[in-house]
């Protein structure tokens, strides 16, 4: 053994050993061993006396002073930062889907400024997002961005948002958040019955 991993301080000591510890020379192995079996007798006395049950090891087991260690596990929530038009002054999410446009075709563009101005709504009241770049996104993400209230998605599915599957161009609930899932803009455009159907929902709304 190395000099320098040999433990000489008194404190440190202590730690290691708990039991009483003899210096004997080598005549004196049997002094320390009948001093320690008088001290046992006078313990098992005493025990007995008080009614108690002997206990013959008082030293406990290494692994019963040991502190139990538990895994401590840590869930940690990613935060995105989407860029966005509008300022969502009312906590009104509008997600398109268009890896091609801003927003989406002049056709779904346009689609889209008449829904919003048939819920009254002005740029200012909501934060539009192009979910084609911000893929992985969850909605659990989007809503630890925006706080919003009201989710209006275009062409981007629940399931891919992480969430169960929804009815299209229904109004859907989820953690009190309204939410209405339907076709891309481009593709809403020229799907009649799909149209009338969201058409019916927004006047609820």
């Amino acid at each position: 053994m190395n000099s320098d991993q040999l433990i000489t301080n008194a404190e440190a000591l202590r730690l290691f050993f708990n039991d009483d510890v003899y210096l004997v020379g080598d005549n004196g192995l049997a002094e320390a061993k009948t001093n320690k079996e008088h001290l046992q007798g006078l313990n098992t006395a005493a025990d007995q006396e008080q009614g108690q049950p002997v206990i013959a090891e008082r030293t406990p087991s290494p692994e019963a002073t040991l502190p139990k260690v538990e895994e401590v596990v840590s869930t940690y929530h990613t935060a995105l930062n989407f860029k966005y038009l509008g300022k969502n002054e009312k906590s009104i999410l509008i997600l398109v889907n268009d890896a091609q446009n801003p927003v989406s075709s002049p056709q779904g563009t346009e689609l889209l400024r008449k829904l919003v101005l048939s819920i009254n709504l002005k740029n200012a009241d909501f934060a539009l997002v192009n979910y084609a770049a911000y893929r992985t996104a969850t909605f659990e993400q989007l809503q630890l961005f925006f706080r919003c209230k009201l989710v209006l998605s275009f062409g981007v599915s629940a399931k891919t948002l992480g969430l169960a599957e929804q009815a299209l161009h229904k109004l859907n609930l989820f953690n009190e958040v309204k939410m209405i899932f339907t076709h891309n803009l481009h593709d809403l455009e020229i799907d009649i019955p799909a149209k009338k159907q969201l058409w019916a929902t927004l006047k609820n709304l």
